[in-house]
């Protein structure tokens, strides 16, 4: 197994009111975050210190000072940087989650974030409270007033329609053949040169390709399909050694390093939130 840092802490839950929204709150002096996405929009404010972070090719701090949003699937990365400490709090709604509140804040879908860092104090506020109340759980009423309100302001304030990027349509083929191979064989041993054979490229070509169009490498969207995989095993109870190979990882130790390093939790914590009610989870 790999040796986890002691001063890093976290807590991972599943909200029992909402279905498909996930809550953390984390602590760490050490901890990195690889290349990674999520199948949810993924929501943090930051109560001490900070970090940072890179997306969409540039590099900002996540601080007190600001709230951070990422799409669904839009791949991000973080790391301490000059602080010593970051405590921060974070939402994941999945698609079924925002399904449910979209009609009550009046939008007919998601909107789409341009920018990744929001400075507005009362959204900060407003997200860190709202967290604080679904972690103690609060008043169903209260916590549903608070949700509506802080999204809806945030929606309202900075989504916008998806903007479709400049990708040729031969580039976007051959990238969706790649990734429906990934799908199909996540559990087997993939090699790049198998991947830019099958649609005629070289090896960067397709490493180029797939950055372009995806902001992943394949092997990194090739992991996030495996972690994929693995979170629904684990959801359902599968023992995390099979799931680690069911998956495609070669050990469970790969599969725990991997999930550590993408999500800031472990495999267990994942599957004790998904099977029981546990409030409190540390690493």
């Amino acid at each position: 197994m790999p040796r986890i840092d002691t001063r890093n802490s976290a807590r991972f839950w599943r909200d029992p009111q909402i279905d498909g929204l996930s809550c953390m709150a984390a602590d760490f002096t050490t901890h990195e975050y690889a290349p990674h996405s999520h199948d949810a929009l993924v929501i943090a404010v930051t109560e001490t210190g900070g970090s940072e972070f890179k997306s969409r090719g540039r590099t900002d701090e996540a601080k007190t000072s600001v709230l951070l949003a990422f799409n669904p699937d839009e791949p991000h990365s973080g790391r301490m940087g000059r602080s010593e400490r970051w405590r921060y709090r974070g939402f994941y709604f999945s698609s079924l989650a925002l399904a449910s509140l979209m009609e009550d804040i009046g939008l007919e879908q998601t909107p789409y974030f341009m920018e990744n860092v929001f400075t507005d104090t009362d959204l900060i506020g407003a997200f860190l409270e709202l967290h604080r109340a679904l972690d103690m759980r609060r008043d169903r009423l209260e916590q549903r007033e608070l949700m509506i309100a802080s999204l809806g302001q945030l929606f309202r304030r900075h989504g916008s329609g998806k903007v479709d990027l400049a990708i040729t349509p031969a580039d976007r083929s051959k990238v969706r053949i790649v990734r429906d191979l990934m799908h199909d064989r996540h559990d087997e041993e993939l090699t790049l040169a198998e991947l830019s054979q099958e649609v005629g490229l070289t090896p960067f070509q397709l490493i180029a390709m797939f950055k372009r169009n995806t902001g992943l490498t394949p092997h990194a969207f090739l992991t996030q399909i495996r972690l994929n995989a693995a979170m629904k095993a684990l959801e359902s109870g599968v023992p995390i050694v099979e799931v680690a190979l069911s998956a495609g990882f070669y050990d469970q130790s790969a599969l725990t390093k991997h999930f550590k390093r993408c999500f800031g939790v472990t495999p267990l914590q994942w599957m004790r939130a998904a099977m029981t009610d546990p409030n409190v989870r540390t690493i």
